[in-house]
Parts: C-alpha cells; structure tokens; sequence
C-alpha cells in the first residue's frame, strides 16, 4: 500500500520518484498506481522537495510523454 508506506515513513523519505507500473515507462490514466492519489498523500506530509519523473518513453515524443506525466502529478 504505496499511501499508507508515504504516511508512516514520510519523515525518512527525502525525494520519490514516479515511473510507469508495469515497465517505467510513461505515466498514464491507465497505471496500476494512482498517482494523483500518490501525490496528494505527499502533499498532505508536507513535503516540500522533489519528485523525479522517471520513465522509458515508449512514444516517439518524449517530451509529450514527460509532460503528461507532469499533468497526472500535478495536483
């Protein structure tokens, strides 16, 4: 349980990273992880550092790909 390890272990935790589940690639609607739920337990620690997107894109327009990533995450 992804939120529940977040809120126990936040006062450790100093960066995350996302990636596409399965495989790291894109983030997308259709991930097994629900990353606006993901980022808004981060949010609700009070974390203020960084999250890394971390990805193989799949699709020829990486830059596409990274800014839909930033869009699910943005919350």
């Amino acid at each position: 349980d992804v939120i529940a390890t977040i809120k126990e272990y936040h006062p450790y935790i100093s960066h995350y990273h996302t990636a596409g589940v399965p495989g790291r690639n894109e983030i997308d609607e259709t991930q097994e992880l629900n990353y606006p739920a993901i980022m808004k337990a981060i949010i609700a620690t009070g974390f203020k550092g960084f999250v890394a997107q971390e990805f193989i894109p799949k699709n020829p327009d990486a830059l596409a790909s990274l800014k839909e990533s930033i869009r699910i995450c943005d919350v």
